[in-house]
């Protein structure tokens, strides 16, 4: 990343052990928060997300079958999963991969690399 997006108003220090999901990606690690991907940087927290390509696609997959929740199990704000900022849009975080809400099934956008 070459530009800082700063994350305001943000006094949690992030790091191991503080409580929120470690991703790796982009040769660093960052912290999934509230439905931010945080970076610590600094005196500041920045705003990433994972980018759109190569491991992560953001492809329609209608054919991905998932075994980690029900076949009607809905993403979305309170669904038990984690929102992860991919690209222009969020994902979820279901079993190390990005599931996308997209009509009636969910597309796969990829792995990530949870540390821990």
């Amino acid at each position: 990343m070459s530009t800082c997006q700063k994350h305001g108003n943000h006094a949690h220090q992030h790091g191991a052990g503080c409580g929120h999901t470690a991703v790796q990606h982009d040769g660093h690690t960052d912290y999934l928060h509230d439905g931010h991907l945080h970076h610590p940087h600094g005196d500041h927290v920045d705003e990433h997300s994972i980018s759109v390509g190569g491991a992560n696609p953001a492809n329609c997959t209608p054919d991905h079958e998932c075994g980690a929740h029900e076949k009607s199990h809905e993403h979305g704000p309170g669904c038990g999963h984690e929102a992860v900022p991919h690209g222009d849009h969020v994902d979820y975080l279901v079993e190390g991969h990005l599931h996308h809400p997209h009509g009636d099934h969910c597309d796969d956008h990829g792995r990530v690399q949870v540390a821990g």
